[in-house]
């Protein structure tokens, strides 16, 4: 993807899709780059995933226009749209062996045998499953079932592939193993992914932009750090992470306004007592009302008045968990940089 003038693989243009009263998607306009890993992250019943159906043609929409590599895809259907679709439940075929799942989009276009072979081979070797092309699904675990669905997605060299969720239903550890390895084939097929999920750190990990749904709309695109470090609504900042929403009468008392800010937990420090700083800092005295010890670190939920709590997150270098919870009920000055204040609309 050229940084000066990227090519639009898909581009959404003022699209909607209703279901009666029900405004799954509304008025969406999106642009996604060739080459680009972009995630559509919201909560269930965001539009996340009618938005993907809608670029694989499964939906069409009630208006708008949708174009994949410049092309209208009114009335074009599924099978005619150069993209390929990777399910939650992988929808493979247990009757078939893993070599015959991966060969089947090409046997139905009647590719020739020796070429068959040699792609299926080339993509089981892609997703590290060289030598299982005779076992069936039910003889591999979750992690490999997902990695014959990818591969045989990929088998059919797709300009565009859509993932629902595909990580959705394993285990923590193996996730997160996955979405390395998700990535990185991505980078070396070099085409567009487009990867609808609810998981936060999913989004963050492999994107290289995302796009927060709410309500059938779009409140925030950008690269992972963008959106992480400067949300631009209330909802991007408490979805997207942790976020302390700070107005009223203590964002006056920090800033001299009522605006509503937001400021990340692991921003915030809580001082060395006779500690001085200037005046590019916020600080304001607590108590802290409760502790949760998490192991690599410690969330400390600190209450300065007016019933507002401030959640603070400190990485545990030297503290351990009897050290956490002893300091309940202590009073503290939190302090952070202005810097990180981020002022919001929509709350």
């Amino acid at each position: 993807m050229s940084a000066q003038s990227p090519s639009v693989a898909i581009r959404m243009m003022d699209v909607c899709r209703h279901f009666g009263d029900v405004k799954a998607v509304d008025h969406l306009n999106l642009d996604i780059y060739d080459g680009e890993f972009f995630s559509l992250l919201g909560p269930s019943g965001s539009g996340k995933t009618t938005c993907l159906r809608l670029i694989a043609g499964f939906e069409q929409p009630t208006s708008g226009s949708i174009l994949l590599h410049g092309q209208e895809m009114a009335g074009v259907p599924p099978f005619e749209r150069d993209v390929n679709t990777v399910f939650q439940d992988y929808a493979l075929f247990p009757h078939m062996t893993v070599g015959q799942n991966v060969a089947y989009g090409l046997m139905i276009k009647k590719v020739p045998k020796a070429e068959i072979q040699r792609r299926v081979t080339e993509m089981l070797e892609m997703v590290r499953l060289p030598g299982l092309e005779n076992r069936k699904p039910s003889q591999l675990s979750g992690g490999q079932r997902q990695r014959v669905a990818l591969a045989r997605a990929l088998v059919n060299h797709p300009r565009v592939l859509l993932l629902d969720e595909p990580l959705g239903a394993l285990d923590l550890k193996l996730r997160q193993q996955m979405q390395i390895e998700l990535k990185a084939i991505q980078q070396k097929v070099g085409i567009t992914f487009i990867f609808v999920t609810h998981d936060q750190e999913e989004a963050l990990t492999m994107s290289d932009r995302l796009a927060v749904f709410n309500h059938g709309k779009i409140e925030q695109i950008g690269t992972p750090a963008e959106v992480y470090e400067r949300p631009i609504t209330g909802f991007v900042a408490g979805f997207v992470g942790t976020s302390n929403l700070i107005s009223g009468t203590v964002a006056e008392r920090l800033t001299g306004s009522s605006q509503t800010f937001s400021i990340r937990p692991e921003k915030i420090r809580i001082a060395v007592p006779g500690e001085s700083f200037g005046d590019e800092m916020c600080a304001i005295t607590g108590t802290i009302r409760d502790v949760i010890y998490l192991g690599i670190n410690t969330r400390y939920l600190v209450e300065v008045g007016n019933g507002v709590d401030i959640t603070v997150v400190q990485q545990n270098l030297d503290a351990d968990s009897f050290d956490a919870h002893a300091s309940r009920g202590k009073q503290v000055l939190l302090v952070w940089n202005k810097a990180n204040n981020r002022p919001l609309v929509g709350v």
